[in-house]
Order: structure tokens, then C-alpha cells, then sequence
């Protein structure tokens, strides 16, 4: 499997955003990052991404964009332990990865909270399939 992040993994669907946030996603948090993840239909590829870094924690924006590069290289690096497990038939994940630390990690420490973070998500998908929410009237509506 070749270590790509092209711009289908990228998660940008307001939609499905607004679903992730409102309820009813699943969450872990390893310090420094919190997952949270919920099948959505709509989504292109088997797994879409998105990296956030508040501006709270972060002032400057290229701290933030440090941050936000080391995730995604973590994620891009260690993506295989999440798609080799995904059950056939499974509704395509969004996944979001937030960033909780106030300082700047290295890359190393992502990494290894990556792959942990990867694994739980990989093993409660193996254990109990994610079925997909069908988008509602007013969804659809918009």
C-alpha cells in the first residue's frame, strides 16, 4: 500500500462535520490527541481525515501548521493499521484528529500516540461493525 494522502482522504463535508460533532461519534483521547470517528455514507474513500489545532492553544498560525504537519504525517505513516483491518461492506469512516497538548510535541510522540490511537479504533471496529447513519430529510433538504 503505497503512504499517500490524497485530497479524497482529506475530510471536508460540512455535513458530516456538523453529524461528527452534534452526537453520537465515538472518542479517545491520547494525550496528545483526541479521535473521534463515525461512519458516514457520503465520504469518497474508505477513511476520510481532518486535523484540527486550536487557536486557543496556538496563537501563532505556524505552530499550528507545524502541528498540523506532524499529524498528518503520523496518520499518513501508520494509516495501514486502520485499512487492514476495516471489515468488507463497512460504511466509509471520518475520522478527526484533534490536537490537546499547549506546546509542541516531537514527531515521535505523535507517532507512537498515532498508532495507539489507530489500534483502538481498528480493534472496536473488528469487535462491533459501525453501521451508517442515513442522512435525514432535512439533510438532504440543504
Amino acid at each position: 500500500m503505497p503512504y499517500t494522502f490524497r485530497k479524497p482522504e482529506r475530510l471536508n463535508r460540512k455535513k458530516v462535520l456538523e453529524r461528527m460533532f452534534a452526537g453520537g461519534a465515538r472518542s479517545y483521547s491520547f494525550f496528545p490527541l483526541r479521535v473521534v470517528y463515525v461512519p458516514a455514507q457520503e465520504l469518497e474513500a474508505p477513511v476520510s481525515v481532518l486535523v484540527s489545532v486550536s487557536k486557543r492553544r496556538f496563537k501563532r498560525a505556524v505552530k499550528r501548521n507545524r502541528v498540523k504537519r506532524q499529524v498528518r504525517e503520523a496518520y499518513r505513516l501508520n494509516k495501514h493499521l486502520l485499512l487492514d483491518v476495516l471489515p468488507p461492506g463497512c460504511p466509509p469512516l471520518a475520522v478527526a484528529f484533534i490536537y490537546l497538548a499547549d506546546e509542541l510535541c516531537d514527531s515521535a510522540l505523535i507517532t507512537r500516540r498515532m498508532q495507539a490511537a489507530l489500534a483502538r479504533v481498528a480493534d472496536n471496529l473488528a469487535a462491533c461493525p459501525l453501521q451508517a447513519q442515513p442522512l435525514s430529510s432535512a439533510d438532504t433538504a440543504l
